[in-house]
């Protein structure tokens, strides 16, 4: 899979591109705040129908413009496929695949897989659980549209319990219907949730161990923050205990504080906690190994080769790390960002399309 072409019309600080892009390798060059990110955040774009740095649609609008526009046409094994993402002022968007409207977000998962690993992700092992769940959560919903259909009912959920909570004298009657509603949701979340980390857990320890020579062995574990039950009744029925137990809690904090919503996971290196106890660079493989794993994980669900966005990272990783990429990614489309291009990046890619870009312009 790969994305051969782009046009943006008012996004970010572009006032309007059309580019083709190269199959392998895309390098993305220019100076801090000339453009780079918004760039393949255009580029995502056409894969989840959102971004990835904003919750908030409004915000990809070039000043002064009342709507931007995002369009890609990409290359599957079997198909082409075209998707179109327009969104206005008032947060409204409409998005086109293959000249269809897409009525629901989860209609536009398993068509253009990409991949984000930016200097954010380096980070993802040492700090806050949120962090971790939005890494399960992105990657999860763009392969298994059931999952996002689930986080969605499960936080809509969880929107109208806390909104409630926040009563002077919450109804029970109501608390009780979007328990319920939690409960259902939240058991079909945490299972999709298990059954992924099983999967990454097995790819991300062989990516690990290679990019250490088999000096270090990664594990992976699921840390839920309600106890898992062997089927789904089970998980059901722990969760209404769950939200039962800590009622007079949400009452007085005004919050929901038991659920999916509190989940995490953790890194064991050796045995050893990475984000109590390793390195900074044991940290850094981890990251790395995950959002690898990840690549493994869309080609064995969809066979497909998912699309890998390096965003300003690749000055961030040593050597060894930088090698294993570029050893490694010979079948993914890759989308590289840097201030500059240095030896090494042309060294490994000679044949690599450079962008070079200046102020929302392209060049190249």
């Amino acid at each position: 899979m790969y994305i051969d072409h782009l046009e943006v019309k008012n996004f970010r600080n572009y006032e309007e591109l059309s580019v083709d892009f190269d199959p392998r390798v895309n390098l993305i060059v220019g100076r801090n705040a000339q453009g780079k990110t918004n760039l393949i955040e255009a580029v995502y774009m056409t894969s989840m129908g959102r971004s990835f740095r904003t919750a908030r649609d409004s915000d990809v609008i070039r000043f002064g413009q009342e709507r931007a526009h995002v369009k890609a046409t990409a290359a599957k094994s079997l198909i082409r496929t075209t998707v179109e993402v327009t969104v206005n002022r008032q947060s409204k968007k409409s998005i086109l695949k293959d000249g269809s409207h897409v009525r629901k977000l989860s209609e536009m998962m398993e068509n253009i897989l990409i991949v984000v690993f930016s200097p954010e992700d380096l980070r993802i092992v040492k700090e806050e659980p949120e962090k971790r769940r939005r890494f399960i959560d992105r990657e999860l919903a763009q392969i298994r549209p059931a999952y996002y259909a689930s986080l969605a009912d499960y936080k809509k959920a969880l929107s109208q319990r806390n909104i409630l909570l926040k009563e002077e004298r919450p109804d029970p009657a109501i608390l009780s219907v979007f328990d319920e509603q939690l409960i259902i949701a939240g058991a079909d979340v945490m299972r999709m949730r298990r059954e992924f980390l099983d999967q990454i857990a097995a790819y991300s320890g062989s990516i690990h161990a290679s990019i250490t020579n088999g000096a270090e062995a990664l594990a992976l574990k699921y840390v839920p923050n309600v106890s898992e039950g062997e089927t789904k009744s089970d998980q059901q029925a722990l969760l209404r205990d769950a939200l039962s137990e800590s009622l007079d809690t949400d009452l007085r904090l005004r919050t929901t504080s038991r659920g999916p919503h509190k989940d995490d996971m953790e890194f064991f290196v050796n045995g050893i906690n990475a984000r109590k106890y390793g390195s900074q660079g044991q940290q850094r493989t981890c990251a790395l190994s995950l959002k690898l794993a990840d690549l493994d994980f869309i080609r064995q669900e969809t066979g497909e080769e998912g699309i890998l966005i390096l965003d300003d990272v690749m000055s961030e990783l040593d050597q060894v790390r930088r090698e294993y990429l570029v050893r490694t990614l010979s079948n993914n489309q890759l989308f590289i960002t840097a201030t500059d291009v240095d030896e090494g990046l042309l060294a490994a890619y000679p044949d690599a399309r450079i962008l070079r870009i200046e102020a929302g312009r392209v060049a190249g």
